[in-house]
């Protein structure tokens, strides 16, 4: 399967990005970068400046219809930057309206919102997220990681980096079990 990883140019929290990616490559996946420009993507760790990955497509230049399921890296700033890109927006939301599965960490739920795709779902993200996923309609639970089919796909989110492994092995399974 194809797998986007959409990130911003730069915010990312790094391991949110590397470790999903690494479970997707070692179940056989095809992980793809895409962001909403060319070049590089800055990897952070918390606030301090990581490694720079390639991006592979651009918002715009792709579509959802190219991927099998969408997953989210976290970091404050990935998803501020990416909730006030129309182009990453309506990328995000046409996995919703196609039925793909798509899977958010930490403050990646933010995005989600922008796109309003969080209206009668459960989920999980960190804590400050909490009262804007309440006021987008969403049931916000503290878990580990949440898988949600109460809508036209399945939504898997997931806390924080030290849920990374629930996350990462919930959401192939889910990933997995969409593809049929």
């Amino acid at each position: 399967m194809r797998i986007a990883f959409l990130t911003a140019p730069e915010g990312v929290e790094q391991v949110e990005l590397t470790e999903p990616w690494r479970a997707a490559k070692d179940a056989g996946h095809d992980p793809v970068l895409v962001s909403t420009r060319s070049g590089e993507v800055q990897g952070f760790d918390h606030l301090d400046k990581a490694d720079t990955f390639p991006v592979d497509e651009v918002v715009g230049e792709t579509s959802a219809d190219a991927f099998g399921g969408l997953v989210l890296p976290g970091g404050v700033a990935n998803p501020d930057f990416l909730r006030t890109d129309g182009k990453a927006v309506a990328f995000v939301k046409d996995f919703f309206t196609q039925g793909r599965p798509v899977a958010a960490i930490c403050h990646a739920p933010w995005t989600l919102v922008e796109a309003d795709v969080v209206g009668g779902r459960t989920m999980t993200s960190w804590p400050s997220l909490r009262t804007d996923l309440r006021n987008a309609g969403a049931t916000w639970v503290d878990e580990r990681v949440v898988v949600c089919d109460a809508g036209d796909n399945v939504l898997i989110t997931s806390r924080k980096p030290d849920d990374l492994g629930a996350f990462c092995e919930t959401y192939l399974a889910q990933f997995a079990k969409a593809a049929g």
